[in-house]
């Protein structure tokens, strides 16, 4: 595995490859790597010839007050474990190397709609950050297809829309949420948890699970549903910021036809934003 720090020395390495034919697969990440991020590249290594994961701490896509500055940066280690699962370039840009003016005067890239829900309402701002930042990952790299976790599902759902309106060459692959025994969603941010807390925190998927069968049953009072939900987060420890029970396909509000739904969580366990959801199809 090599590792390059600068857009040329990417682009050096992915035209040579180009060059003799070779299919490109890109894995952007934030590092703190867990298995979810390893599962990712093992795919890619299944999916193309060569893949590249960029590890960068993206300022763009935190708000005021958030953790970007205390947000986990374990390079070293993050660097060993690429290296053990076939990953053949590591991207590690530093801030002015990719963002080459201040902040305040940078070109951002908008997925309108999508953006302003949920996650995007909690955190104003943030999906033109990770909308920028992986257009501009997907122009320094230019891979076949790039692979992301549907933990995140609405960012995942946002770059879909972005590559899909910009006419983007590029297959995006979402792959299943990894999942400690225990259910609770790997993510870079569980290492926020005290011993108490993580103790806690499978319930928000359990959450999501009462509500699947509970649709499964037959129960389509999707509000209801909602506030039970919030209801009962709260009282476990959890403070909720959203519960909401979406169409797969578009996170619009479910009709009594649509089948293939998704219930979408974010709820505050300590210091932790915890994110999940649940993809159902009812019969």
């Amino acid at each position: 595995m090599i590792t390059v720090e600068t857009v040329a020395d990417l682009r050096h390495s992915v035209s040579g490859w180009r060059a003799e034919g070779k299919r490109v697969a890109l894995v952007p990440t934030m590092g703190n790597l867990h298995e979810g991020h390893l599962d990712l590249v093992r795919k890619a290594r299944s999916l193309a010839d060569r893949v590249v994961v960029s590890i960068f701490v993206n300022p763009l896509q935190f708000g005021e007050g958030e953790d970007f500055s205390s947000y986990p940066r374990t390079l070293i280690d993050d660097s060993d474990k690429l290296s053990g699962v076939g990953t053949d370039l590591l991207f590690t840009p530093t801030v002015t190397e990719m963002y080459h003016r201040p902040q305040a005067q940078q070109t951002k890239v908008e997925v309108p709609g999508l953006s302003s829900l949920f996650c995007g309402a909690s955190r104003p701002g943030h999906f033109a950050g990770v909308a920028t930042v992986v257009c501009k990952l997907f122009n320094m790299a230019q891979p076949d297809i790039a692979l992301f976790g549907e933990k995140d599902y609405q960012q995942l759902m946002v770059i879909r829309q972005m590559v899909q309106d910009l006419s983007l060459p590029i297959e995006i692959q979402g792959l299943p949420t990894v999942r400690e025994v225990d259910g609770l969603a790997r993510s870079s941010r569980n290492g926020y948890l005290t011993d108490a807390e993580r103790s806690i925190a499978p319930a928000l998927y359990k959450q999501l699970q009462r509500s699947a069968q509970a649709l499964q049953k037959g129960n389509y009072d999707i509000t209801a549903l909602e506030q039970q939900a919030m209801i009962r987060l709260e009282s476990e420890g959890f403070r909720p910021d959203y519960y909401a029970i979406r169409k797969a396909e578009d996170l619009a509000k479910p009709g009594p036809e649509d089948r293939a739904l998704v219930i979408l969580a974010a709820a505050y366990l300590g210091k932790a934003r915890l994110i999940d959801n649940i993809q159902i199809t009812l019969e």
